[in-house]
């Protein structure tokens, strides 16, 4: 059974757009704040956006103007649209509840290359 479940990442040229996704089990999504990270090799894991339940957002400082997290409701489905990608954004992102976070899932790597 599903409770956390990202996809979508992959390896990029600096410049580039990627959009990942993650499927969440509904009793963890619904009216739940979430919450995507990302966690660099040899670095904590931060968090890089949030968005609530009807849609309002906040965005960590290095990726506002680039990224936006979005959400579907119906699919219990969070997205993070990334563009104009740097070597500094290579890391594994995880999405997950704010606050009250659940097991963390596996996780998608995603790699800027320069």
């Amino acid at each position: 059974q599903v409770q956390l479940a990202e996809s979508g990442g992959g390896l990029v040229q600096a410049g580039g757009s990627l959009r990942i996704s993650c499927a969440a089990s509904r009793s963890i999504f619904t009216m739940a704040i979430m919450g995507w990270y990302r966690q660099a090799p040899g670095k904590q894991r931060e968090l890089v956006a949030s968005i609530a339940q009807f849609g309002s957002t906040n965005y960590a400082d290095s990726v506002k103007g680039r990224f936006t997290i979005s959400r579907d409701n119906a699919k219990n489905t969070v997205y993070l649209q990334m563009n104009s990608l740097k070597p500094e954004d290579t890391a594994v992102y995880y999405c997950n509840r704010i606050p009250r976070a659940v097991n963390w899932g596996q996780g998608t790597q995603v790699t800027v290359s320069s």
